[in-house]
């Protein structure tokens, strides 16, 4: 196994990890509700970043530039999510 699919393995591995949360949370609280839609879009909004990160971090060869896309990609997500989950910003793929 090389390097690379080390890597995108991680990825894979620390996507599903963070998924258990919710579905770990789910078996103990009835304040964690997903429905499956719900883990399907954050699996694809946690592969796509780690992704991106994976992709950053290997490709760009300058460091001030590596950091400067990886918290971009982070905020990118991190507003993603927050617009989701309770909609900071009002559209209509708000979770409300």
């Amino acid at each position: 196994m090389t390097i690379q699919n080390r890597r995108y393995s991680l990825v894979f591995i620390a996507t599903s990890v963070l998924l258990l949360i919710p579905l770990v949370a789910m078996l103990f609280t009835n304040e964690v509700d997903w429905s499956p839609f719900d883990f399907l879009i954050m699996g694809g909004l946690l592969l796509s970043a780690g992704l991106a990160i994976e992709f950053f971090t290997r490709k760009v060869k300058n460091k001030t530039m590596g950091v400067i896309l990886v918290l971009s990609t982070l905020l990118v997500f991190l507003l993603i999510w927050a617009e989701l989950a309770v909609g900071v910003f009002g559209t209509p793929f708000a979770g409300h």
